[in-house]
């Protein structure tokens, strides 16, 4: 009988082998040559992004096509917009003033992990930015994704052959384990952890410097002076990009009570569909497993099969189903990550409650991630930005999109930190940068801070008496005897 997990432990130690070593022979390579290695996966990967994407919806039966195309064109075309001037191979900087010369040093063989959510596109970004920075990269996928995820990989592969050199500088786990995922963690020089909590602590627990981020409770405030209708536009945007799928969608709306029916008639106006008495009951049958885990029958998927999941009817149309939720925790599951078309919906007195609010709900799942405010009062917005333990404020703008760099001008990511405040050893979007060490020169300046000090004169009134001074010391440590 096969074990699978002894084939899947020494798999992850042969793919990091052959991962060290084509990763040694580019380390000798300049950053032009690196760049054109970089610009080619970008192209392939940009051409073949809708079939990746329909590949990865098949496999997962998460999200919609056109927007898994979107963000495999934003993981391709504009990461490689983003990164394509960065100096990241060689000397980084040579200051001639302050005699300091920085040397960008690869960090050697990444592990991957990758989650089943945004499976091919997050493979692409993550390839990108680990050559980049002139590191190798080996993924264990999420098992659900493997085929797509090793479709990607090929792809990538296949560009690397074409470039004439190693194709081990990105490989992935056929097959894919718990045990085989914690030998490549041991193995590896550098984690880059994406995926659910249970992945990213394994991933800080391995012994092995690991970058991870955290889950993602979005809570999107819409305070009195922001233009709602613009506001809840943006907010369905977002929160049914690819059915919720991206842990920086909105998970819960906050408004104030005096604009709060205003609020509801937009949102049921664009398609929300508010649940009451049994229909809300069925629904929240179906969000959770026994252990208060989000059920993943409904990840990734839109309003109208949540409702024939539960039992229920809904209008046509229907884009949200949204819960008025009453408080925070475990005993309210709209109050929580919800990867999937399910909102929570809360109405507070004023700006302060809404700061209340947001911190409960950041505090329930969300701590270091990511939090939406639309607003027109710069005073609520900078004091929101200065008070909340978030790594990213999405100002107007989608949750989502912002998060990533669609929007805005946050780098193009996938892999967004928490800070440590969320368990993260970063509250960036994640760059090549993250992922390369840089080794300092520093010349001598020629000043006199070092210069000896005079010796002593062998005698007269300023020489040193040593035999007196050890006599006194002697007496001193007798008296504390």
């Amino acid at each position: 009988m096969v074990d699978k997990d002894l084939l899947s432990i020494q798999e992850a130690r042969s793919l990091v082998r052959a991962a060290k070593k084509a990763q040694a022979e580019l380390a000798e390579m300049g950053q032009e040559k690196v760049d054109a290695i970089v610009k080619a996966i970008s192209e392939a990967a940009y051409a073949q992004a809708e079939s990746l994407a329909a590949l990865a919806v098949e496999e997962t039966g998460f999200g919609k096509v056109q927007d898994k195309k979107t963000k495999n064109i934003l993981a391709s075309k504009n990461l490689f917009e983003a990164i394509k001037d960065m100096k990241t191979i060689g000397v980084l900087c040579d200051d001639k003033e302050k005699k300091v010369v920085e040397i960008a040093v690869p960090m050697g063989v990444i592990a991957g992990i990758i989650p089943s959510t945004n499976p091919t596109s997050t493979t692409i970004y993550k390839s990108m930015i680990s050559l980049k920075s002139g590191n190798a990269i080996v993924f264990t996928p999420h098992p659900s994704a493997k085929k797509c995820i090793g479709k990607t990989v090929e792809m990538i592969r296949s560009v690397l052959h074409d470039c004439g050199v190693c194709e081990d500088l990105v490989s992935v786990m056929s097959i894919p384990t718990i045990q085989g995922s914690g030998e490549l963690m041991k193995v590896a020089d550098l984690i880059l952890a994406t995926g659910g909590p249970g992945m990213v602590k394994a991933a800080y627990s391995s012994g092995t410097p690991a970058l991870g981020v955290g889950a993602g409770n979005v809570p999107s405030y819409i305070e009195r002076s922001a233009d709602i209708k613009d506001a809840v536009t943006k907010i369905f945007a977002s929160k049914t990009f690819d059915n919720g799928t991206v842990c920086a969608s909105e998970q819960s709306i906050i408004t104030e009570s005096c604009i709060c029916e205003q609020v509801k008639a937009e949102v049921i106006a664009q398609g929300g569909y508010f649940l009451y008495g049994e229909d809300l009951t069925k629904v929240k049958a179906v969000m959770e497993r026994g252990n208060g885990s989000m059920n993943p029958a409904i990840v990734g998927r839109d309003a109208c099969y949540i409702a024939k999941l539960a039992g229920i009817s809904v209008p046509a149309g229907t884009r949200l189903l949204v819960s008025d939720e009453k408080g925070v925790g475990a005993k309210y599951p709209f109050s929580k990550e919800k990867l999937t078309a399910l909102l929570g919906f809360y109405v507070v007195e004023d700006w302060k409650g809404a700061c209340e609010m947001c911190h409960a709900l950041l505090e329930n799942g969300g701590i270091g991630h990511s939090l939406s405010i639309h607003s027109k009062n710069e005073e609520v917005i900078r004091e929101f930005g200065m008070k909340k333990p978030v790594s990213r404020m999405l100002v107007n703008t989608p949750s989502t999109h912002g998060a990533v760099g669609l929007s805005t001008s946050l780098f193009p990511s996938f892999t967004l930190g928490c800070g440590t405040v969320g368990g993260s050893s970063t509250s960036d979007n994640v760059t090549p940068l993250n992922l390369m060490n840089v080794r300092r020169l520093a010349y001598d300046l020629g000043n006199t801070c070092c210069e000896s000090a005079p010796a002593a004169q062998a005698s007269g009134t300023d020489s040193i008496d040593v035999q007196a001074i050890t006599s006194m010391i002697v007496e001193q440590l007798k008296q504390m005897v």
